[in-house]
């Protein structure tokens, strides 16, 4: 069996191009893609103030989402019951790292949310350390 072959079009100088349609409108409930331009806008806010976050930081909730809460802020809280990187948090909202920090600035200033610095582990155990544990279970 063949694969059909593909036709290349031709334009032809006595047709003019076709006019481009105009964009979708929010009323018309057709907004084509699930992307809308002025979402991370509206998300985001105007005054441009963000805290310092990095994308290892931890977020953590300290109350439930109250009702004056965005969607996008409700989601947060209750994502982050137990702690979540900034990084995986703009993962599962499928949101930019830019929109990420402003919503979580809005819930850092609202004291909704605590921001901690990421859980940093040594490289090695103390050696001596492991000793007394080798030595403790030996004795049992």
């Amino acid at each position: 069996m063949t694969p059909p072959q593909r036709k290349r079009r031709r334009s032809r100088p006595d047709v003019p191009p076709p006019l481009p349609s105009a964009p979708p409108t929010p009323e018309s409930g057709d907004d084509g893609d699930d992307k809308n331009p002025e979402r991370l806008y509206v998300i985001s806010g105007a005054d441009g103030a963000r805290a310092e976050l990095d994308l290892v930081t931890l977020i953590v909730a300290r109350a439930a989402p109250p009702p004056s809460v965005t969607p996008e802020q409700a989601a947060l809280l209750r994502l982050c019951l137990a702690p979540l990187s900034v990084a995986e948090l703009s993962a599962y909202l499928n949101l930019p790292f830019s929109a990420m920090t402003a919503l979580i600035t809005e819930l850092i200033t609202a004291e909704l949310v605590q921001a901690r610095a990421p859980i940093v582990r040594q490289a090695l155990p103390d050696r001596s350390l492991l000793e007394a544990v080798m030595h403790g279970l030996q004795k049992l």
